[in-house]
């Protein structure tokens, strides 16, 4: 029987990320275990499964990859690219074809290590700076943005887990 770890927070600092920085990096390596354990166990129905009105597992996981890229370009002082602006509209009109399980974690994995690598990278001199968000560029700071990531990230994963036992618990249509 394998030993279970602690909850990321509680194992110490991720190293070369600044102190400030490491609530963000817990939050989101906490987010990609989760959804290692959770997601696996869905059939490609069942990930794209809408529930009671609510959003998919896979709708939940697109959206994760792509707002947290998103809000990342933002602390970084950029605007979003063209293939951002296309991810953007693909998660609000539905993918088509709908990515399976595996290309949704693997899609995330990619997206955390990314933002790890980012905030390794990240001045805490910047963390105060401002920083615009969206075409109404609507002002943040590099640290306000960073700190909605990992908050945005906590609140899809425990959506994600939660629709996923229920679709999980229901019988196949």
């Amino acid at each position: 029987m394998a030993i279970k770890q602690p909850e990321p927070w509680l194992r110490g600092a991720i190293p070369g990320i600044p102190t400030l920085l490491q609530p963000v990096a817990h939050a989101l390596v906490h987010s990609q275990e989760n959804l290692t354990q959770v997601v696996p166990q869905l059939s490609q129905t069942q990930l794209w499964r809408s529930v009671g009105g609510t959003a998919s597992v896979g709708f939940h996981l697109l959206h994760l990859s792509g707002s947290t890229d998103r809000l990342f370009t933002y602390a970084r002082g950029e605007e979003l690219s063209d293939q951002q602006r296309d991810q953007l509209a693909a998660e609000q009109g539905g993918a088509t074809p709908q990515p399976s399980a595996q290309e949704l974690l693997d899609n995330w994995s990619s997206t955390v290590e990314e933002s790890l690598a980012r905030l390794r990278g990240t001045p805490v001199s910047d963390l105060l700076e401002v920083r615009y968000v969206g075409r109404a560029r609507l002002e943040s700071t590099v640290l306000g943005l960073l700190f909605h990531a990992a908050e945005h990230a906590s609140r899809h994963t425990g959506q994600i887990v939660t629709t996923a036992r229920i679709v999980i618990g229901e019988p196949s249509q």
